[in-house]
Order: structure tokens, then C-alpha cells, then sequence
């Protein structure tokens, strides 16, 4: 066996492998997809314009549920009946384009299958309108303005991806297994609910909560911090600059229903976890790293 590498804890730092897809450059403020800025994406480009850059292939326009999802329980459970419900085959038993068609599909019904949970009961999709305008049109009945399916959809172009993050790793690990498509994206949204990933906000909404009014926030939070509490929604593992999605976000409200911002966040997120990993399968290396016991010694 070879000579165990001491690497920081929570591999910050650590360059695990190559990417094409793209990457976050922290003392900059900047990232980008494929070379692109998504910042600049958001601005100008559309969502299915951007999915198809940094997936490679167009979404399919057939977003209907397949029969056999479940729509009781969570976003996790829904996913990985989807993921059932498709036939998803091992991806060390698919062609490159078996995979790339299994991911398309995937994530082709994620606007779908979570505003079909939301109403617990199956939603129509209209594959002629926009992706975004008509999740929102799922979501609550009725065709939305333009301005907020604008807005809407330049959230949704701003978190296709961001550099190796916890779920994106753990799409990857899964992908590296020869699992099924299903059960990569089902473990990667596992790791998007966690409260120090995708699940801040929900955190960072109930610290405003808890303060009330404006003018109580300097005692709240003084006392938050005496008390040894975290503060949710400060700072960011990997930006020394501004986080370069803040100034577009600030411009547009999404008015989405707060329990519904992971879920929201994670049809997006889909597009991403899936170019990750069609890119793992293709490497075709297993992800198995050591660790150093420091236990007591065997009998």
C-alpha cells in the first residue's frame, strides 16, 4: 500500500481531480461555466441555452413524470422514485450517450416532479413555454409576468453549478461506484439539504425570524454569539470577494414559497450534479481515499 498524504481536514484546497465543467475563483469573486461567466449567463442567456453549454446536449422537451413516481414524503424520495420510475440502468453498464440520454431526462422532469410534490398530485407540463415560466405556472396555477419569470429563471441559471461543493463531491463518489443515475442525484441532494450547504437560507430566514424588527438585531445577535450560536449566511467557504451572484440577485425578486428554496435550488442544481457525472463515468476511477486510524490498538 502506498505512503498515506496528509491532506487538510475537509480537503480544503485539495484538487481532487480534473473539470472542464467549470470553476469558482474565490479571491476574485467570479465563476463560470465552461469558460463563461455565470453572471454573465444569467444576464443574457437563457436556461435551456445554459443547460445545454454546460451539459452538452439540449434538455429533452418531454417533461412529463414517468408512470410510477411517488409523490408522497420529500424531495429525496421523490427524486430517487424518479430515478426508479426512468429504468436508470448502472452507468458502468450504459454507452456515453445511454448516460448523457438517462441525465437529459432526469433533469428534463425535475420542474415537474417538484411542483407535482408541492400539489401532491401530478402536474401538466407545457413543453412549449419556457423551463422557468412554467414551473412557476405548476407551482401556482397561473402564468406568471414576465418580470418574474425573468427573475426566476436568472436564479435558476446562477446555481447550475459552483466548483466541487459538498453535493457536487457526492454525486461524483456515487458516480465513481458505477451507481445509477437515480441514486447519484439522490445522495447529492441528501448533502444540499444539510444547514451548512443548500439548507443556509432556511436557516439564515429563521435567525430573521427570531430578531423580529430591524432595530433588535445588534442585541439579538450579540447575545446569539455570546451564547456560543452560529451565524447563518455570512461569509462563504471559498469567496474572499464578493460572491458574484449577491448583485444579481438583489436586482429581481423570485417569490418563491420558502419551503420551497431547496427544492427550487436543487432543479437547477440537477443540470449540474448531471455534467459531473457524465464526467466521472467517464474517468472510470473509483473514489476510495484512506484514513489514518488513530484508535485504540488491536488486541
Amino acid at each position: 500500500m502506498p505512503a498515506l498524504i496528509d491532506v487538510p481536514r475537509g480537503l480544503n484546497g485539495v484538487a481532487v481531480t480534473d473539470t472542464t465543467i467549470g470553476d469558482v475563483r474565490g479571491d476574485e469573486g467570479y465563476y463560470h461555466y465552461r469558460g463563461r461567466s455565470a453572471v454573465d449567463l444569467a444576464r443574457r442567456s437563457t436556461l435551456e441555452d445554459v443547460a445545454a453549454l454546460v451539459l452538452g446536449a439540449p434538455l429533452d422537451r418531454y417533461r412529463r413524470l414517468p408512470d410510477g413516481v411517488v409523490l408522497t414524503g420529500g424531495l429525496r424520495t421523490a427524486m430517487s422514485s424518479l430515478g426508479e420510475a426512468m429504468g436508470c440502468g448502472s452507468l458502468l453498464d450504459l454507452s456515453a450517450d445511454e448516460r448523457r440520454d438517462q441525465v437529459v431526462r432526469f433533469c428534463s422532469a425535475m420542474p415537474t416532479l417538484v411542483a407535482s410534490l408541492h400539489h401532491r398530485a401530478r402536474r401538466t407540463p407545457d413543453a412549449d413555454a419556457g423551463r422557468a415560466a412554467d414551473y412557476l405556472r405548476m407551482l401556482t396555477g397561473s402564468s406568471p409576468d414576465a418580470l418574474t419569470a425573468r427573475a426566476i429563471e436568472q436564479y435558476m441559471i446562477l446555481v447550475i453549478d459552483h466548483g466541487f461543493n459538498a453535493s457536487t463531491f457526492t454525486a461524483r463518489v456515487i458516480a465513481s461506484t458505477g451507481a445509477d443515475v437515480g441514486a447519484c442525484m439522490t445522495g447529492a441532494v441528501g448533502a444540499l439539504t444539510g444547514p451548512l450547504h443548500g439548507g443556509a437560507p432556511g436557516r439564515v430566514l429563521d435567525m430573521l425570524d427570531a430578531i423580529g424588527d430591524a432595530s433588535e438585531a445588534g442585541e439579538w445577535i450579540r447575545a446569539w454569539l455570546d451564547a456560543g450560536g452560529r451565524l447563518m449566511g455570512f461569509g462563504h467557504a471559498v469567496y474572499r470577494a464578493e460572491d458574484p451572484r449577491s448583485e444579481l440577485l438583489r436586482e429581481e425578486a423570485c417569490r418563491i414559497p420558502r419551503h420551497l428554496m431547496t427544492a427550487t435550488f436543487a432543479i437547477s442544481r440537477t443540470i449540474g450534479w448531471a455534467a459531473h457525472i457524465l464526467e466521472q463515468a467517464a474517468e472510470g476511477k473509483l473514489i476510495r481515499p484512506s484514513a489514518h486510524y488513530t484508535g485504540p490498538e488491536p488486541a
